[in-house]
């Protein structure tokens, strides 16, 4: 995954970056619900596989957003091209592992490749983390059980500066289909507008 490094002397939140850095809980997060019905309807007569789609129309809208491709590295900003995701699949014991996605690909050749995939970390994945190749990830993960309001997600110390992403279980409101789907990033990089350019680039994704 290629990156470059932000010119800080140029950076317009250079004062912001500094000032979150120092906090011990460096993190901006919202509990969203999300509009689905549109996306559902789309994938059924598709006959696509729910979660994969819908974790390709997220990448797609994280990546879309600047400031989710950004991450701290030796006190630096770095911004990369696109990242990939890591998601959390169940295996047979009840135990997670990761898996590693490109969400770059055309969907149509997106699909069959991540069910092979999540196949292959179901069998014998881990949660064994590689710090170099982990930088550029986007951690996301599912509650399919709950229909929540908000979210407590574990974060490292010290602080990493991957945006997590979590959806839960969609539900039925006045005809529409919604979906909770919490974020958590770290606020050194990403402000509230950010957070809401994400909710309106997966809203448009959503409704195509």
């Amino acid at each position: 995954m290629e990156y470059i490094y932000l010119d800080m002397d140029s950076y317009p939140r250079r004062e912001h970056f500094a000032y979150f850095l120092a906090m011990g809980y460096p993190y901006v997060g919202a509990t969203v619900n999300v509009d689905i019905t549109d996306f559902l309807a789309r994938i059924k007569a598709a006959g696509e596989p729910f979660f994969l789609s819908l974790l390709y129309e997220v990448a797609a809208a994280a990546n879309a957003v600047p400031e989710f491709r950004q991450r701290i590295l030796d006190g630096r900003i770095v911004e990369f091209a696109s990242c990939r995701t890591s998601h959390t699949v169940m295996r047979a014991n009840g135990a997670y592992a990761y898996c590693a996605l490109d969400c770059a690909l055309p969907k149509a050749e997106f699909l069959p490749y991540a069910l092979t995939a999540q196949e292959r970390a179901k069998a014998g994945g881990n949660i064994a983390e590689d710090p170099a190749q982990s930088l550029g990830l986007l951690f996301i993960s599912c509650l399919p059980w709950l229909s929540y309001t908000a979210l407590v997600q574990p974060v490292p110390s010290p602080a990493d500066s991957n945006p997590r992403i979590t959806w839960g279980k969609y539900f039925e409101s006045e005809g529409r289909v919604l979906l909770p789907l919490s974020l958590l990033a770290h606020h050194a990089l990403v402000d509230g507008k950010h957070l809401g350019e994400f909710h309106a680039a997966l809203s448009a994704r959503l409704t195509i």
